[in-house]
């Protein structure tokens, strides 16, 4: 297969976003080609949101596949921090990763993202929350937080793509890849699903956390060695926003860190959602639940996710497998997200239509079946989450209500994670991953570093472009 480009990126989010970006930016001239299985960012359009209908399990789920993949629809949050979102310290030294954040930053910033940084370290009140925390069993990790918003993340995502396009970079919504070609040791391009042959000198993997199944896939036909990750597996919790505003204020989005005095299981915060609304994905016909919060409209609720950090040892190897049975099993017994008020858990008893119709909380997604999540979740998980709750309502009183909502399931689907090297290359040259999909990356920040690593090696390969190296041009 004769080159037809010199770089086909696979995935539409912010890691082969970035990939392109860098290449642009710093003038590589390489013909670039991404590739995107979902659809272009005006036609990734909900049924479900638009109509208030049941998940009508689109495929792919506009929710988290397309221009901009899952976050073009998440609320945006750039965790500045090294410590938070990824594992990319363990390919490149943390003071590098540290600038990758700053650079990624800069452009997010270059297209449009706010100034304010929730978070920064010249906030005292970080440090009483921090002691406060340790005080209820709770680590705090501190994270500057830039928060994009909904409606403001998919306006930056749309001018990134008219920067790229405007410069020559090919787009292609709607076109899945079925396989990557491999001969003589390297790569050779892509085929698509509608069998067209695609020629590349470099391709680079970037399919997200929806694609992470795709990407296992793909690296057992080429040989290729995976580690297992953790499997996150957990509820969204719902309360009054006014429950955490002194935190969500200072903080914005609070990372705490538990591990359960039963199993000695960790348990994390994720996604935290001040004034925000409950919202479903599904992930290849599997219904799973996440949240948002937007830049223009607010609720009266704050919703963030705890997810209970599970490592298989052999003879098993299918994290994603698993994260995806136990939500099968809440879309069995609910017909979807199954919701429940911790006060009915903790009875034993299933929540009804009425009972919660009486709760404190009105729900914000309204496609939620009142049930039982106890007929879900293994008993370590939800005793993990329960002490969880518990350990958060000792600095913010009104979490470990009975009126507080518990929607399952929320699952991370990053659990293959590649052998890669210092440039995020596998052991096919030329062949590259990058991002949440990979297992390398799980948080907005970082996937972006993640395609700004990868594109500097090809860059440095072919001696293009004014970046020699991985750390800041």
């Amino acid at each position: 297969m004769a080159a037809e480009y010199d770089v086909i990126i696979v995935g539409a989010g912010p890691a082969g976003i970035f990939a392109a970006l860098e290449m642009v930016r710093q003038g590589s001239g390489l013909k670039v080609l991404i590739l995107e299985k979902g659809h272009d960012l005006d036609r990734r359009v909900c049924p479900s949101k638009e109509t208030g209908c049941p998940c009508r399990n689109c495929a792919p789920c506009s929710v988290v596949c397309g221009w901009g993949g899952a976050g073009a629809f998440s609320d945006g949050k750039l965790t500045l921090s090294s410590e938070v979102g990824g594992w990319l310290s363990e390919y490149v030294l943390q003071p590098e990763v540290e600038k990758l954040i700053a650079y990624v930053d800069d452009i997010y910033r270059s297209f449009g993202a706010p100034e304010k940084v929730y978070g920064g370290p010249e906030d005292e009140r970080i440090a009483d929350i921090q002691r406060r925390a340790l005080l209820a069993d709770l680590k705090l990790i501190p994270a500057p937080i830039r928060h994009l918003g909904t409606g403001r993340t998919q306006e930056i995502l749309r001018a990134m793509r008219d920067y790229l396009e405007e410069r020559g970079v090919e787009v292609r919504t709607d076109t899945p890849v079925e396989e990557i070609v491999i001969g003589e040791g390297r790569v050779k391009g892509v085929i698509t699903k509608a069998g067209e042959e695609l020629p590349a000198s470099y391709v680079v993997l970037a399919p997200g956390r929806q694609g992470a199944d795709w990407l296992r896939q793909v690296a057992g036909k080429a040989g290729l060695e995976l580690a297992v990750n953790p499997v996150d597996v957990g509820v969204r919790v719902e309360v009054p926003a006014v429950v955490m505003e002194h935190l969500t204020s200072v903080i914005y989005e609070s990372k705490f860190i538990f591990y359960s005095r039963k199993f000695d299981d960790r348990v994390r915060t994720f996604c935290m959602n001040p004034y925000g609304e409950v919202v479903l994905e599904n992930n290849e016909g599997v219904v799973t639940v996440n949240g948002h919060s937007y830049a223009d409209k607010r609720t009266d609720n704050t919703n963030f996710a705890l997810l209970v950090s599970k490592t298989f040892t052999e003879p098993f190897r299918e994290p994603i497998a698993y994260g995806r049975y136990i939500a099968g099993l809440a879309n069995l017994l609910g017909g979807g997200v199954i919701v429940q008020r911790l006060g009915d858990l903790l009875a034993g008893r299933r929540t009804t239509a009425d009972r919660l119709q009486k709760g404190l909380v009105t729900p914000t997604l309204e496609e939620a079946t009142p049930g039982d999540l106890s007929l879900v979740f293994p008993y370590r998980h939800l005793t993990a989450i329960v002490e969880m709750l518990e350990a958060m309502d000792k600095i913010a009183p009104g979490v470990f209500s009975r009126h507080t909502l518990l929607y399952g399931v929320e699952v991370k689907f990053y659990s293959s994670r590649l052998k890669l090297d210092s440039g995020l290359m596998t052991q096919i040259e030329g062949l590259y991953a990058a991002g949440d999909g990979a297992g390398v990356t799980r948080g907005l920040a970082q996937a972006s570093a993640a395609g700004v690593i990868a594109a500097r090696k090809i860059m440095a390969k072919e001696g293009k472009g004014r970046s020699a190296g991985v750390g800041s041009p």
